[in-house]
């Protein structure tokens, strides 16, 4: 009986235990090329950087998390001949699926070292939709064999608590649990910046990444 109850109260506790959230600002750098129409994101490489362009970044929480009950999944579409979202961030182990949005065919493939495989050329009606499993960390870079401008980024991270940036750098974490963690900001491929910080139950941060 007193094992039943002591379980009964560590459910009720968990139940009331409140997430924090951390919103903050990275300063991002200027636009790399000139100015993309539209607010059309384009991936863009110089002196072996690749980043996006205009700049965006991607705020995760570093920590010691468990490993998801069931594998995550997420999908990066191709459309208008471009990756849609152009910056993916996914937790390792994600299955991500690529479908073809496009009246044409494409080729999507990576040499990234993270990740690499190639789909092959299938058309907007290929059933099981193309997908691959992201088990390493790394950043793994998209590009399309048929349309050779195309290009996008999975950031794959060991972490459930991440979130992309807006055009000013703006950001917000829910849902995050108590404890001491890295708070990292993901700017290209060479630029990481972080933060400690500290999380209690219900609390809320406020944290720039200049």
């Amino acid at each position: 009986m007193k094992t039943l109850l002591l379980r009964l109260l560590l459910v009720t506790l968990a139940a009331g235990a409140q997430a924090a959230e951390i919103t903050g600002r990275v300063t991002l750098p200027k636009t790399r090329t000139a100015p993309v129409v539209n607010k059309r994101y384009e991936v863009v490489s110089k002196g072996g950087v690749v980043a996006t362009n205009p700049p965006l970044a991607v705020v995760y929480l570093e920590g010691s998390f468990p490993a998801p009950a069931t594998p995550p999944a997420a999908t990066m579409s191709q459309k208008d001949l471009t990756f849609v979202p152009l910056l993916l961030p996914v937790q390792v182990g994600t299955r991500v699926e690529f479908p073809n949005l496009d009246d044409t065919y494409h080729d999507v493939f990576s040499y990234s070292p993270a990740k690499r495989f190639d789909l092959g050329r299938y058309r907007a009606e290929e059933r099981p939709v193309p997908s691959q499993v992201f088990d390493v960390p790394g950043l793994v870079t998209l590009r399309c064999d048929i349309h050779e401008h195309m290009r996008g980024l999975i950031l794959v991270l060991a972490t459930p608590y991440f979130t992309v940036t807006d055009a000013d750098g703006r950001f917000r974490l829910t849902g995050l649990p108590a404890g001491k963690y890295l708070l990292k900001a993901w700017i290209d491929s060479r630029t990481t910046r972080e933060q400690p910080v500290e999380l209690t139950e219900g609390g809320a941060l406020t944290v720039d990444l200049p």
